[in-house]
């Protein structure tokens, strides 16, 4: 399974090098010279399975990314939009307990405190103010939970459940 670390944005310069949206909180080490990432399943037959970094650089908070073999902008374009990421089964789980990645919350069960269902976390949503969580309701409709102590106090991987105290009304927004 593939855990995403970034898409390949719009390119930069004449010789082949992206942007990337930046999507781990260890882009040093992910886009190293010499990794190795993988694209995801289903792009266009003209982007490579695997590409490996050549260069990476922070430029005007943009990580600009060289890849092998990508060497002119025209190849460069052909890789925009793609997902970019590594094997699930190489990644250390967070050394910090109250850290987590996304794949390890995704399709885990939603209960309140008194252990009423309300549903699965489908997504996590990164945006600046604080993650989201989304949870995929029973009915079938999706809702937006901030992932804060205050709203989730409790993340039980072993028994795949996330325990949700939400204010009032949270649900029916």
């Amino acid at each position: 399974m593939l855990l995403i670390v970034g898409r390949i944005g719009k390119p930069h310069g004449i010789r082949g090098a992206v942007t990337v949206e930046v999507r781990t909180d260890e882009p040093e080490a992910r886009f190293a010279p010499g990794a190795v990432l993988r694209t995801e399943p289903g792009v266009p037959y003209q982007v490579p399975a695997e590409l490996t970094i050549e260069s990476a650089r922070w430029h005007q908070g943009r990580m600009l990314v060289a890849f092998e073999g990508v060497l002119d902008r025209e190849t460069a374009e052909a890789l925009r939009g793609t997902l970019i990421g590594v094997d699930r089964a190489t990644v250390a789980p967070p050394e910090d307990p109250e850290e987590f990645h996304d794949h390890q919350l995704v399709g885990l069960a939603v209960v309140t405190p008194t252990g009423e269902r309300l549903g699965e976390v489908a997504r996590i949503d990164h945006t600046p103010a604080s993650d989201l969580l989304v949870l995929r309701r029973p009915e079938g409709r999706t809702a937006l939970i901030p992932f804060v102590r205050a709203i989730v106090p409790e993340v039980d991987l072993a028994g795949g459940r996330v325990v949700v105290d939400p204010p009032a009304g949270l649900l029916d927004l």
